[in-house]
């Protein structure tokens, strides 16, 4: 009996794997480029201490990794997505970007923040 549970366990890992190849092969690209930027927003949120938690999961180094990939991914995709999309994404991004300074002990120079490079300064 333990000879067939090995090769019973592989055949549900390959058929899980096989569902969820067939599943994201479904989502249009504009989705997953959404969904991908919504995780990082939510992720840098976090690492900036806005949520209920505050300062328990603050990193501002962290942060501005997730802000800046959140930058260069609107960025490369702005023309891949409708500005129906994108708009909201910017105005997100733009949030975070002032977040983090005003989180900063002492900010970055306008154009230095994260992100910056891509969107241009952001002041307050």
């Amino acid at each position: 009996m333990s000879d067939a549970t090995p090769s019973n366990a592989s055949a549900d890992r390959t058929t899980d794997y096989e569902t969820m190849t067939r599943d994201i092969a479904e989502v249009p690209a504009v989705e997953v480029i959404v969904t991908v930027a919504v995780n990082l927003m939510s992720a840098a949120a976090v690492k900036l201490g806005l949520t209920e938690e505050g300062d328990q999961y603050k990193d501002l180094d962290e942060a501005r990794k997730l802000i800046h990939a959140l930058a260069g991914l609107l960025d490369a995709g702005a023309t891949e997505i409708s500005s129906f999309h994108a708009a909201p994404l910017r105005d997100g991004l733009k949030s975070l970007q002032l977040a983090f300074r005003e989180a900063s002990l002492v900010p970055d120079e306008p154009g230095q923040g994260p992100g910056e490079k891509y969107t241009g300064p952001v002041y307050g």
